[in-house]
């Protein structure tokens, strides 16, 4: 017969065994931390749809594509669970939005609704801007997917956008967007399309260089061949 103190001891260790991979789990942060360092990223992003997403959900809004897909265009979306998932960021996973305690810095589809909730990878970032500002050392892109940013955020992309029947998205599930190419052709959905229009996404601007090797962005270096020079210091 086991002593009770046996039993205490296994319960004190499974405890920490999945207090630790709970902790393991990257958070969502919100886009402030974000844009403290890509502040014309960040501005470029503010006069996107993207940005603008959580407004569609209010009363009298997008009146006539609710219509169009079957929605009460006088009612109120914005704390409705089967729409608010695609409209702001992280919602219902660690650190993300909330309805009913709503963070103003993820609302709308944000930056970690694309690249990844950032409370490990930020921190990479940082350390290894400063890094090359100060010693030109680069640092491995592996260590950032490690971390949890997506580096191939084509499935992040398709959740919503894809997520209805007969999309041929393989992820489908309940509750579906209403908003399908059934309803009007806009819907049909085209990542490399779409991840280049600034007014969907966001500007694209020269990177530092401060990160190197695989795996990169989707159309990266098509977006860096082209990319504008951020402006330092401007919000």
């Amino acid at each position: 017969m086991r002593h009770p103190v046996t039993y205490a001891l296994a319960a004190v260790a499974l405890f920490a065994f999945l207090a630790g991979n709970a902790a393991a789990d990257p958070k969502f942060e919100g886009r402030k931390k974000c844009s403290s360092c890509h502040k014309s990223q960040a501005k470029s992003w503010k006069k996107t749809a993207h940005a603008k997403a959580m407004n569609s959900l209010k009363p009298n809004k997008k009146a006539k594509a609710k219509k169009r897909a079957g929605l009460d265009p006088a009612k109120d979306y914005t704390k409705d669970k089967d729409c608010v998932g695609c409209h702001v960021d992280g919602f219902g996973q660690e650190g993300g939005y909330e309805i009913e305690d709503p963070s103003k810095y993820k609302k709308g589809v944000g930056c970690e609704s694309c690249h990844g909730a950032g409370s490990k990878y930020r921190g990479i970032h940082r350390k290894a801007g400063a890094k090359f500002e100060k010693k030109g050392k680069t640092t491995s892109r592996k260590k950032l997917a490690a971390t949890g940013q997506d580096m191939d955020f084509v499935e992040r992309c398709s959740a919503c956008h894809l997520n209805y029947e007969g999309s041929g998205w393989k992820g489908t599930k309940e509750p579906y967007t209403p908003f399908t190419p059934d309803v009007h052709k806009k819907y049909s959905f085209d990542f490399d399309k779409y991840v280049a229009d600034a007014k969907a996404m966001h500007k694209h601007y020269k990177l530092p260089g401060a990160f190197t090797g695989e795996p990169k962005f989707k159309m990266h270096d098509e977006f860096q061949a082209t990319a504008e020079e951020s402006k330092k210091g401007k919000k």
